[in-house]
């Protein structure tokens, strides 16, 4: 264990910042997101981890059961929510094309991101960025969000360019549904 992952053994963000708890993105849990890369709960596989960590920083394939009719836009929200820091760091927001389908994996790369997928600005960058924890700061548990919209995020301001905690608070088209799934890693 590291001296700097002991020291911040006890800090964590949690999940009241989450994009699940904002309260424009309410709506009901209706939707199952499951990927075949990992279960919920269950430990991601190293392929889906940050290169300097000795992964690929692919991100994990992402499926769901039938979005309800209307569904516009879909908005996939990745979050940290044992970072040491005052709020959950997110790993990757995108919006996809509901009818593009399951997101296969590195459907979500900045540079080649999948059919119908626009990959948006995080914490860290852009496009998906793999966990890569504080050594022996313990289990961190990295939420993947999906929210069926009724309608697109607007095209201005640019969603691009806007950091996510502006840009989550600000989406107004109604969530139609939403599911979750979360991995764990540790160092």
């Amino acid at each position: 264990m590291t001296l700097l992952g002991r020291l911040l053994r006890d800090r964590r963000a949690g999940d009241a910042h989450l994009a699940w708890n904002l309260p424009n993105l309410q709506g009901p849990d209706q939707l199952t997101l499951t990927s075949r890369d990992f279960d919920d709960g269950g430990p991601l596989p190293l392929e889906q981890c940050a290169k300097h960590v000795g992964g690929a920083d692919r991100s994990p394939q992402l499926a769901w059961t039938t979005l309800p009719p209307g569904t516009a836009q879909l908005l996939v929200v990745v979050e940290d929510v044992d970072v040491p820091l005052g709020k959950p760091a997110v790993h990757c927001v995108a919006l996809a094309d509901p009818s593009a389908g399951p997101l296969e994996t590195g459907a979500l790369a900045a540079k080649e991101p999948g059919p119908g997928v626009r990959v948006l600005r995080s914490t860290i960058g852009r496009g998906y960025h793999g966990p890569a924890p504080v050594k022996g700061h313990g289990p961190h548990h990295y939420v993947f969000q999906l929210f069926a919209l009724s309608a697109p995020v607007p095209d201005s301001p640019s969603p691009e360019r806007a950091r996510p905690r502006t840009l989550l608070p600000v989406i107004t088209g109604p969530v139609l549904a939403r599911g979750r799934l979360t991995g764990v890693f540790e160092r």
